[in-house]
């Protein structure tokens, strides 16, 4: 979720709604020359900045459409999934300022999140909540827990889709240079599923699964991890432990051992907040396949 579309949204709405007001107040081309025969420009702003402005609306401050690009938040979500973000569950923000100017709410253990990237704040991020202001999130040999409380995990029988499956492992060039053909890709993601293993949490009113892969633990590459706790953390990743800063949060991804979350950069603050991820409303796999609804439904 690498583009903001208020890029384009925001600057375009203003200057017909400008436009238009001068029309109204000044110009008034359409009142003396009736309807069709004002200027082209007068025109666009008649016929496109009510839309552009309820669009601007709904986006901004109700509902933003977002697609997942990669699969960090497996088997929550998929590669190809489009999702529906409630932007007024974490407070109303002004578009590009991202100012917060009412209050309308704040996230919650478990609740899935929709963010500006703290490293990169042009690019959004989507992760689960694990920690809020000043929890202590601690990892020990598989056991995740908030404030000394062990989070509910039991074991899950679940067996993914094998077409999803398949979709685990992007296509195109690797970081190594190498270059992954769809076939590949596919045989790929199909190998690691034969090392993952499927849990199920329960966090605050969430209960979701997560992802884990057998003899690998990514938090052992996660630099930040290192700088939080260095005396607490161990070189194979197996145990960890840090405090939230007030105005933050700790975020993973439900693929545990595949997403490059706050284990690595660090924390989110609170005015990078988007909004917070409902629905599922389609999903279209790489390429070109037809979208589909099979997957619609609730995100918990």
């Amino acid at each position: 979720m690498d583009f903001d579309f208020n890029l384009i949204l925001v600057p375009l709405t203003l200057a017909l709604g400008a436009i238009w007001l001068l029309d109204k107040l000044v110009w008034k081309q359409r009142q003396s020359r009736g309807r069709g025969k004002e200027g082209a420009l007068v025109r666009s702003a008649y016929d496109f900045f009510p839309i552009l402005a309820v669009v601007l609306i709904v986006r901004s401050f109700l509902i933003e459409p977002f697609n997942i690009p990669s699969s960090s938040m497996v088997p929550t979500l998929y590669t190809g999934d489009f999702i529906a973000v409630n932007k007024f569950a974490y407070g109303l923000r002004l578009p590009l300022t991202y100012t917060k100017f009412l209050d309308t709410g704040s996230p919650e253990h478990g609740d899935v999140m929709v963010f500006r990237y703290p490293e990169d704040p042009s690019i959004y991020y989507i992760k689960r909540v694990i920690g809020l202001p000043g929890d202590t999130v601690s990892y020990n040999n598989g056991v995740l827990a908030i404030n000394g409380e062990s989070i509910d995990t039991e074991a899950a029988n679940y067996t993914p889709d094998a077409d999803l499956t398949a979709q685990l492992i992007p296509a195109g060039a690797t970081p190594n240079g190498e270059t992954v053909t769809e076939e590949q890709a596919a045989a790929y993601g199909r190998e690691e599923e034969d090392h993952a293993t499927y849990y199920q949490e329960k966090q605050g009113t969430h209960q979701h699964l997560v992802r884990y892969l057998e003899d690998f633990n990514s938090s052992q590459y996660a630099p930040f991890l290192q700088v939080m706790s260095p005396n607490v953390v161990t070189s194979a990743g197996t145990q960890w432990q840090l405090t939230v800063p007030e105005d933050q949060y700790f975020v993973m991804g439900d693929n545990r051992d595949r997403s490059a979350d706050g284990r690595y950069w660090g924390f989110v603050p609170d005015k990078n907040l988007a909004g917070k991820a409902v629905y599922i409303w389609m999903h279209k796999a790489p390429g070109l396949n037809m979208p589909s609804f099979n997957r619609n439904g609730s995100i918990d």
